[in-house]
């Protein structure tokens, strides 16, 4: 499961993104979409490294 881990973060890295040009944008349905996107896969992440731990290798 650490691959997962690493995935997970990198899309939420990229839903962060998402959600900053979005609202320089000022883009209302792409702010709605990347928020949402932020909150699932952060939610993951945070899921996945809280019961299957970090991935140290």
């Amino acid at each position: 499961m650490n691959g997962l881990t690493i995935i997970l973060a990198i899309v939420t890295i990229l839903a962060v993104i998402a959600t900053i040009t979005t609202f320089k944008e000022k883009n209302v349905l792409g702010i709605f979409f990347s928020l949402a996107t932020l909150g699932v896969f952060g939610w993951f992440t945070v899921m996945t490294i809280v019961f299957d731990g970090y991935p140290v290798h």
